[in-house]
């Protein structure tokens, strides 16, 4: 496999070159600006925790039909993959598109089983401020790789970014009479709440299940501070939010942050917390 991986194919006459990105919602954003020049795959598959996912064989043999890698940042999959990655594919060229963004630092760099480098928070996606830098990073990269095309991609950097900023429209719409306070099982909304002012409180403690002691202090904040929603994610155990939502009384309300479908998941989290 490792001897597969070192011969990096060329497209052949009539094939768009592929570009590999991290997730989901880095594909959506690259192929907004990429369009018809460049065909974008995703390393981690929708409904794989990207936190502890490990590529296929298949996947790392792909890899080196790949023009370029784009990675998102800080998120676990990368943390763990990368340096094995290039190193397996020392000719492709690795670019990181959290460049430029106001990055949130944690306590502590361990989260759970696996690290977060720098104790960055990773979730960078989840707020339209940043996406307008994942996406100018993104047409930056396309125009380096592909400079034949150079007004091409910047013209649909300005669409994308309309796209942008018709979502933030909405999500601040929704957000100005709604909860100031939620609970999410993972806390993949922390740029999110930075951005819109809001409070979130995690039920995973240091990344793990939280223990019954914490569980107590979750209810009795979610009463203090008059939460009404937990949000819940599909590659988590949902029994602890389910159990804290029976006691506090609050609404389980199922997301997708790893969505492709970045814009539309933005708005799905920003209405759920209007008030009714």
């Amino acid at each position: 496999m490792l001897l597969l991986m070192s011969c990096h194919r060329q497209p052949q006459a009539g094939e768009r070159p592929i570009l590999t990105v991290t997730l989901e919602p880095l594909r959506y954003f690259t192929e907004a600006i990429a369009g018809e020049h460049f065909k974008v795959v995703s390393m981690v598959p929708d409904g794989s925790s990207p936190e502890t996912y490990d590529p296929t064989p298949q996947q790392m043999v792909a890899l080196s039909q790949s023009t370029a890698y784009l990675r998102i940042g800080y998120i676990g999959f990368e943390q763990n993959w990368i340096d094995k990655l290039q190193g397996n594919s020392p000719e492709l060229p690795f670019f990181d598109m959290s460049a430029g963004i106001d990055l949130i630092r944690e306590e502590s760099k361990m989260h759970g089983d696996h690290i977060h480098e720098g104790g960055v928070e990773p979730h960078i996606w989840n707020s339209c401020r940043n996406a307008r830098l994942i996406a100018q990073n993104i047409c930056q990269t396309l125009c380096q790789l592909d400079s034949i095309h150079t007004d091409y991609y910047w013209n649909r950097l300005d669409s994308l970014n309309l796209v942008i900023d018709n979502t933030e429209h909405e999500v601040r719409n929704y957000l100005s009479h709604a909860d100031s306070t939620f609970l999410i099982y993972h806390p993949a909304l922390s740029y999110f709440a930075r951005d819109y002012g809001l409070t979130q409180i995690s039920i995973e403690e240091g990344g793990k299940e939280p223990s019954p002691a914490h569980l107590k202090t979750l209810i009795e904040q979610s009463g203090h501070k008059k939460a009404r929603i937990i949000f819940v994610q599909q590659e988590f155990d949902t029994r602890n939010a389910e159990l804290i939502a029976r006691e506090a009384q609050l609404q389980i309300v199922p997301i997708n942050p790893l969505s492709y479908h970045w814009n539309e998941e933005m708005k799905n989290v920003a209405r759920a917390l209007q008030q009714p």
